[in-house]
């Protein structure tokens, strides 16, 4: 999609800093970071929200998951601990209409 900031970013139209990529996704630091690491996580095929998963061919959301555990070993928090989550919708607070899963950790983090 064009208008998309996120399918602009995997497509490289936008500059970022990427953690890690492969074919099907990209890890990148988040602009307004909430902790120590903030990491997003996309699919670069357009996927709205964790709703939208259902029903798609192959195991994307498998290997989505996957994924976000190789960007936790990348930035160094998977033995000391992160938070990933992702807002569905705008009552879950989703901003971006591209499924994406914030990576957050590298110190405590605050309940919620």
């Amino acid at each position: 999609m064009d208008d998309c900031i996120f399918c602009r970013i995997a497509g490289g139209d936008i500059p970022s800093d990427i953690v890690l990529e492969d074919a099907d996704f990209v890890a990148f630091r988040d602009i307004n970071p909430k902790a120590a690491q903030h990491v997003l996580v996309i699919p670069r095929e357009h996927i709205v929200s964790l709703n939208d998963l259902d029903g798609r061919a192959g195991d994307v959301g498998h290997r989505l998951l996957q994924f976000i555990v190789k960007v936790a070993t990348a930035v160094g928090v998977v033995e000391s601990g992160y938070r990933a989550l992702t807002n569905v919708g705008p009552d879950g607070g989703q901003e971006v209409q591209h499924l994406h899963f914030h990576i957050l950790g590298g110190e405590e983090l605050e309940d919620f």
